[in-house]
């Protein structure tokens, strides 16, 4: 047997409906599904389990990152510690399988190896058409650099500790684990002999990026950040990452001490006054919940402040949202991956919210 591992955050059900009924037509039906779910808003979490109770393969499977950047690293890595097959295969929504995948998989699978394979990629058209998976009409193929979807040995990714939970956002996470198995003594090889996976269109996370501070977590210049921690990685030939701990997940009780910390001091957007909570305040704040809102200082909007500047007068020397963000973030993804925590942009836009539990 052989188990299917989906990490998910907020698609829309229509994708991965096709994705799993793909798997409900497999020739060989002996495997199954970890779905997990990484935080999804409530009601489309809802929805999504209610349609994964239509197959008896899905075990669905909620973690309450709800208010923390999208990790797929992290989510794989929750659904490990919940595979008890030899082998895995990490899948994705965006996917839709020829009939025989399965079976494929099970002829391929070797305790020494690592398979990713070509993917044929589909326009949006086509995408949302049902029909036999001969009669796609391919847009384009991968090539041997894309290793996303993957079959791996299980106990060659716990004995590397898995993907690294570093990795936020996009990109490098796939590329990254297989270089570190390769160092761990372990085969990397791509398949390509025949398509077996359809992958449905979707905006890219770089394509929908902005500049400037959005609802939607993100995170400037990110996929270069991760590209230079895989080159890093791939550098100091590491193997195992994720030293202290990995494959946590956050629990309802973790979610509602959080969500029931209501009293937030407030930080200024003063240079001054975001250098000193994240090298000072952060890191010495123990035993409890550190409830913080930063919003933009009111003397910046004032006239003083206007005719001060005008005359070459001394003035504060602010960040803007956007920047504090980016600070806050890495800060957060660098060093306190490990914590719970909420990280909220303000509807408005006009504020950001950080609530952290520290031990």
């Amino acid at each position: 047997m052989i188990t299917i591992l989906y990490p998910y955050r907020n698609r829309e059900e229509s994708r991965v409906k096709r994705s799993l009924d793909s798997l409900a037509q497999q020739s060989n039906q002996d495997f199954k599904v970890v779905f997990v779910d990484y935080g999804s808003v409530f009601d489309k979490a809802a929805t999504i389990k209610i349609l994964t109770q239509n197959y008896d393969f899905v075990t669905y499977l909620y973690s309450y990152h709800s208010y923390q950047p999208w990790s797929r690293a992290k989510a794989i890595n929750i659904g490990l510690q919940h595979v008890t097959t030899p082998f895995v295969f990490v899948a994705d929504v965006d996917m839709i399988f020829s009939h025989d995948f399965i079976e494929k998989l099970i002829a391929i699978q070797n305790p020494n190896q690592a398979v990713f394979f070509k993917v044929g990629f589909l326009d949006h058209k086509e995408s949302i058409q049902v029909k036999p998976f001969d009669q796609y009409k391919i847009s384009f193929f991968s090539q041997g650099g894309a290793k996303g979807l993957s079959l791996f040995p299980l106990n060659a990714l716990h004995e590397i500790h898995g993907f690294d939970e570093f990795l936020h956002f996009w990109g490098a996470e796939d590329e990254d684990v297989h270089n570190r198995l390769e160092n761990a003594g372990y085969q990397s090889l791509f398949y390509d002999q025949e398509i077996l996976m359809l992958h449905q269109w979707h905006v890219t996370y770089r394509k929908a990026e902005s500049k400037g501070l959005n609802r939607d977590l993100q995170l400037t210049n990110i996929s270069r950040i991760n590209q230079a921690h895989l080159l890093d990685n791939k550098k100091q030939k590491r193997a195992i990452v994720n030293l202290k701990q990995w494959g946590q997940s956050i629990s309802k009780r973790e979610f509602d001490e959080l969500e029931n910390s209501r009293t937030p001091f407030f930080i200024g957007n003063r240079k001054e006054s975001i250098s000193h909570f994240l090298f000072v305040i952060l890191p010495n704040f123990k035993g409890g919940v550190l409830n913080v809102v930063f919003q933009k200082d009111d003397f910046q909007n004032s006239l003083k402040y206007y005719v001060k500047k005008r005359f070459g007068k001394t003035v504060p020397e602010y960040y803007s949202l956007k920047e504090i963000n980016d600070k806050v973030l890495l800060h957060l993804i660098s060093f306190y991956k490990d914590c719970n925590y909420f990280y909220i942009i303000g509807n408005d836009l006009k504020s950001i919210q950080l609530k952290i539990k520290k031990e």
